[in-house]
């Protein structure tokens, strides 16, 4: 398919310091026929700090559907359109997948002004591992849920990224400690680039302590990035004896009690154990297979 003369730019714009706007996120703000904004009043506030005044649109998780139609007529049009969040890189746990795909597909052209995320500055001063990662959105909100969503990725050997409302991040860090390993280091950077930014660095289980003690740490936006599991290999541990340990203590005993059992008894890491026991009947058929 050829392509069309309408222009989609997805534009990064500041996580906290409005002084990170980039001379190219700020030119296309301002030549741009509408901006598809998540909150167009959280956004007004960037454009008239940097003198701009190009029409606005919200966009945001629960009219995008609504909203694509309009823009893909303005994109035939020949019109410039620009997509921002409320912060930081579009489409990273933000809405304009659908416009981004729609666009793509009608054939005009996409194309990104990079810039601010709370991914990239959470791993940047995090100190951990950043070679591999994998970042995994918000755990859900729900404490078996959660604990559930974790115990997947009890062995994801990649470093692993979060975002987390503050007023659940003490008991997220809680649950982290108690699935991955009260001693798995980890850093909650909160308020990233903003006048209260803080970095808060530790294991889980000393992070989570500290969050139910220290108020500040749940306020304000936060960054959760979580070392990875040692490799398989690395635990000398028979994965096959493990499973059918858990198997048969799962019939008897709740997961916390079938994970200590388990690890005394195979060698196997505690964190590593609760995860497979959270899982019940799914490790009884591994074992069996």
């Amino acid at each position: 398919m050829g392509r069309k003369t309408g222009r989609l730019q997805v534009v990064a714009t500041p996580i906290g310091n409005l002084g990170d706007l980039g001379a190219r996120a700020r030119e296309a703000l301002a030549s741009a026929d509408v901006i598809a904004a998540e909150d167009t009043r959280h956004t007004a506030g960037l454009l008239q700090a940097n003198g701009i005044a190009t029409p606005m649109v919200s966009l945001h998780d629960h009219n995008e559907a609504q909203r694509v139609p309009a823009l893909l007529e303005r994109l035939a049009r020949g019109e410039h359109v620009v997509l921002v969040s409320d912060a930081g890189t579009p489409l990273l746990s933000d809405p304009g997948y659908d416009l981004v795909r729609s666009a793509a597909a009608a054939g005009f052209e996409v194309s990104a002004i990079p810039g601010p995320s709370a991914i990239t500055a959470a791993l940047a001063v995090a100190g951990l591992p950043t070679d591999r990662f994998c970042f995994e959105g918000f755990l859900p909100a729900r404490a078996r849920e959660r604990r559930a969503a974790l115990a997947a990725l009890a062995g994801e050997t990649r470093t692993l990224v979060f975002f987390e409302a503050p007023h659940r991040i003490a008991a997220a860090l809680a649950d982290l400690a108690a699935v991955l390993g009260q001693e798995r280091m980890a850093v909650v950077a909160r308020e990233l680039t903003k006048t209260h930014e803080s970095i808060y660095r530790g294991t889980l289980g000393e992070l989570a302590a500290r969050a139910s003690a220290e108020e500040n740490l749940a306020r304000g936006e936060i960054t959760l990035v979580v070392h990875g599991a040692p490799p398989a290999a690395a635990t000398g541990v028979d994965e096959r004896f493990l499973l059918r340990v858990i198997a048969v203590l799962s019939k008897e005993l709740p997961p916390a009690r079938v994970a200590a059992v388990a690890a005394q008894l195979t060698g196997a890491p505690r964190a590593a154990a609760y995860a497979l026991a959270l899982r019940g009947g799914a490790a009884a058929e591994e074992a069996d297979n």
